[in-house]
């Protein structure tokens, strides 16, 4: 890997947070790429050049048909194999909001059981959904966060400090961002293998668990609802003149997830 980790941006008509997450990638010290899925498609051995990889929010193909489903189909049918054999070779990939809902019917979030490896010849069976909130309406705004320190997430792991609790929100803006398992002991099962990794503090979606964000076994593939791409400055606080200086210290916690993922594969490099 060069020093300089590549980082893939997936996009598509309707996504429209592909430059921000581009900023996250380039401030976390990777060289982002915006790549369009067709192109992909086209010549899927380009993903082979990449050590971490982002769907972003927006709502590709309008959410025609059910948020997300349309780009998913896209990647589930013809880019499956690629992003299984970047995620055996450890790969760390998000996705945000639009993205998460991506990877949820991909079947690259939650992945397979721990222990049991990737499907070759069919993407694994989707566990978890992204469904309409309850009370089902569109939610914008800043939420509160925690990070579950009994995750593995390389993502999340930069959040486990000393961020002061005024600190540790994000934007949201979904509406079809409640978190659903296929029953409770999908969760359960979530929960005591480490891959819940984020949840709402006060949850405005009605998500499960509150959960706001899971990974998969290996903790490189992420997805939440939140947005940490839309801050990654302090000054994007809503209201961050009143924060202290103690709490504005370091990376935001959005900043601090690309950080961590980046670090990660650098590591697994050296």
């Amino acid at each position: 890997m060069p020093e300089t980790p590549r980082a893939l941006i997936v996009r598509t008509a309707g996504t429209n947070c592909d430059a921000e997450l581009a900023r996250a990638f380039e401030m976390a010290g990777a060289r982002p790429e915006l790549v369009h899925v067709r192109a992909l498609i086209a010549e899927p051995g380009q993903i082979d050049g990449y050590d971490l990889i982002g769907f972003p929010g927006g709502f590709s193909y309008g959410d025609d048909i059910a948020s997300g489903r349309i780009l998913a189909m896209q990647v589930r049918e013809r880019l499956y194999g690629p992003l299984r054999r970047a995620a055996e070779r450890g790969v760390a990939m998000i996705g945000v909001c639009n993205g998460f809902q991506v990877l949820t019917q991909v079947g690259l979030l939650p992945g397979p059981e721990a222990g049991a490896g990737w499907p070759e010849d069919r993407a694994p069976e989707a566990r978890v959904a992204l469904t309409d909130n309850f009370p089902p309406r569109f939610k914008d705004g800043w939420v509160r966060v925690a990070a579950e320190a009994a995750s593995a997430c390389v993502w999340t792991r930069g959040l486990l400090g000393d961020q002061a609790e005024e600190a540790m929100v994000l934007p949201i803006a979904h509406a079809e961002g409640r978190f659903v398992a296929r029953d409770h002991a999908t969760l359960t099962a979530l929960e005591a293998a480490g891959q819940v990794a984020l949840r709402y503090v006060d949850n405005p979606n009605g998500s499960m668990g509150d959960v706001a964000g899971i990974c998969d076994a290996t903790g490189r593939i992420f997805g939440l609802m939140p947005h940490p791409e839309r801050y990654l400055d302090w000054n994007r606080h809503p209201f961050w003149t009143r924060l202290s200086q103690s709490a504005r210290s370091g990376p935001t916690p959005g900043l601090a997830m690309f950080t961590g993922a980046v670090e990660a594969v650098r590591a697994a490099a050296v």
